[in-house]
């Protein structure tokens, strides 16, 4: 499918998201130069988060002030002082789109509630991320999938029967414009917890494109998801990953950014074809690292040749040792030394 102009599908250069998430920190400058860094690393584009005090969290979470103790940076002052502080205006939504256009990346969202979702359909968002923790928030789906607008599932904490319901509830408005995410909703989880094998399973199961959305540290996961054939690279992005906030310190640095962005493609262009090919340039290197028959004593024309008087050594320009059947008991045509390289010519 596409996502704004560029084609997405599983086993091609993977569409690559810089996810800002909250990681402005309420900032527009600092917003700006995070654009303008996902830009230069060469990413698709970039996604913020839409949602509100209100729309986000209950009064009596607030009340508990809730921890969300799993990512490793600790953060200041209560959870609705955070939230209050991170949330992203509907006017900066429009400020910050308008920015992206202007350097040519794409501007997106995962939108967290029905009013959120509206308002990305005004700006008019080539598609929306649902996050992992709507995927059974079924009511919502519906809405989403009414925009008609492709959809990237995000499938953290969920079974498969729940991401089963969830896209049946989206077809069910008319939409099979889907994208999902294999996700661990774990900030980081631990590498034996990641299971990149479901890629390829989700693929197999649901027959839908499969992104990879990424919380692990480093560049080493989110690469080894395109040598499965990803289609898509959702990475947590930050310019500091020492900046307050929930995922500056398991998010990707613009250098980081920069390799995932590269690699990439060379992973992509090194998977190649499952059908077995010899390249040119290797074609070229046999004749350098093969063996061709070679003489191990002196011998004059007319002698017929046995085992003892040949071996196998570089080059390989000559006859290749696998031809050897059709050389024993053959005549020399002249006389030849030891060590020298036999050719077809000195048989009669």
């Amino acid at each position: 499918m596409k996502l704004g102009d560029r084609e997405v599908k599983d086993f091609s250069i993977p569409y690559i998201i810089a996810e800002i998430g909250a990681n402005h920190n309420g900032d527009m400058n600092l917003a700006r130069k995070m654009i303008d860094s996902a830009k230069s690393c060469g990413c698709d584009a970039v996604k913020f988060q839409s949602w509100t005090p209100d729309s986000l969290i209950a009064q009596e979470e607030y009340d508990r002030n809730q921890q969300y103790d799993d990512s490793p940076k600790k953060h200041f002052g209560s959870l609705k002082d955070m939230v209050g502080k991170y949330y992203l205006r509907a006017d900066q939504h429009w400020e910050l789109q308008r920015y992206c256009n202007s350097i040519g990346i794409q501007f997106c969202s995962s939108p967290f509630s029905k009013e959120e979702a509206n308002l990305l359909e005004e700006m008019k968002v080539p598609f929306y991320k649902i996050a992992s923790m709507d995927i059974n928030n079924l009511s919502f789906l519906s809405h989403v999938a009414r925009k008609q607008k492709p959809i990237l599932l995000s499938t953290g904490m969920a079974t498969l029967a729940e991401i089963e319901n969830a896209i049946k509830t989206i077809e069910y408005e008319g939409n099979s414009q889907v994208i999902l995410l294999h996700c661990i909703a774990i900030y980081p989880p631990e590498y034996e917890d990641i299971h990149l094998n479901n890629i390829p399973m989700l693929r197999q199961v649901f027959g839908f494109p499969v992104g990879f959305s990424d919380h692990s540290i480093g560049v080493s996961i989110p690469l080894a998801a395109v040598a499965l054939g990803t289609c898509l690279i959702e990475k947590h992005f930050t310019l500091d990953k020492d900046l307050p906030g929930w995922d500056h310190a398991i998010s990707a640095d613009p250098s980081e950014m920069k390799t995932i962005v590269l690699d990439a493609k060379n992973v992509y262009r090194a998977l190649g074809s499952y059908r077995r090919i010899v390249s040119s340039a290797e074609l070229e290197k046999r004749k350098k690292f093969r063996r061709s028959i070679v003489l191990t004593k002196d011998l004059t024309a007319g002698h017929i040749l046995d085992d003892e008087d040949i071996t196998f050594k570089r080059p390989g320009t000559q006859i290749p040792p696998d031809m050897k059947i059709y050389v024993l008991g053959r005549k020399l045509t002249r006389d030849l030394a030891a060590d020298d390289v036999l050719r077809w010519e000195d048989l009669v």
